[in-house]
């Protein structure tokens, strides 16, 4: 277990250690989607804060104390543990609000919701280990690409307050050119479906999809996400379990 501190913005923040999931090193850290959306939240609110890394096959007594029965991620925030994500995610939004801490919520509920279906049908297609049944997923998971596509394509009403004659988006993140909750809910998926389809299906996000292309490079050069990432051998290793090579 190893702990890294966060700088320091404030002289009164308060305390918080966010537990996560460690790699297969048991030190850093590992591949956890959840775990790095929490990790980005607290990264962009500017808090000081504890990251504690948990090798769950040695989990230590006082973590089976904290939490029992309960999986990393989970919070420590004051000496008050919370261990459901999105009740987390409301919970810091809600204590580290403005004028001391960023707003990180969407001005459009729509961005919430954007790419949800993603995960779902690319679990499908890279679990698949019958060529015949290939082009069917691919052309299903490549549909939820396309659809996220078009949200980032289409101008929000801001947008078009600022030009009504604009047709096409160029923002840089799905609610507007600022990082949201939302983008710390997706990107960490996405990053999960880039790595794990290149390797097993030689797949790569069409460059004709222009829009979430912009939104992936633009997220890539982002410290929050960026330096949150897991290594790309650190995500394919769950997967080597349940991911199909065609045969």
């Amino acid at each position: 277990m190893t702990t890294k501190q966060r700088e320091i913005k404030t002289d009164e923040a308060p305390k918080i250690e966010l537990f996560v999931k460690a790699s297969v090193d048991g030190e850093s850290v590992g591949n956890c989607p959840f775990s790095q959306r929490l990790f980005m939240i607290l990264w962009m609110k500017g808090v000081t804060f504890t990251l504690t890394t948990v090798d769950m096959k040695r989990a230590p007594d006082v973590l089976k104390a904290l939490a029992p029965g309960s999986q990393p991620p989970f919070l420590l925030y004051n000496d008050d543990v919370k261990t459901d994500i999105n009740k987390i995610e409301e919970f810091l939004e809600e204590k580290l609000a403005p004028p001391q801490f960023p707003k990180l919520c969407c001005r459009y509920k729509e961005s919430n919701g954007a790419g949800d279906d993603i995960f779902r049908n690319f679990s499908g297609y890279i679990k698949n280990p019958s060529p015949g049944k290939n082009e069917g997923l691919e052309k299903k998971f490549l549909s939820t690409l396309v659809k996220l596509n078009m949200y980032l394509e289409t101008p929000l009403p801001h947008e078009l307050d600022q030009n009504p004659n604009l047709t096409a988006s160029s923002r840089r993140y799905l609610d507007g050119d600022t990082f949201t909750l939302a983008d710390c809910n997706l990107l960490p998926k996405l990053n999960i479906v880039k790595v794990v389809c290149k390797k097993y299906r030689d797949f790569d996000i069409p460059a004709e999809l222009k829009g979430l292309t912009r939104y992936m490079d633009n997220a890539y050069k982002q410290d929050e996400f960026h330096y949150t990432c897991p290594k790309d051998l650190e995500i394919l290793c769950p997967y080597q379990s349940v991911a199909k090579y065609l045969k």
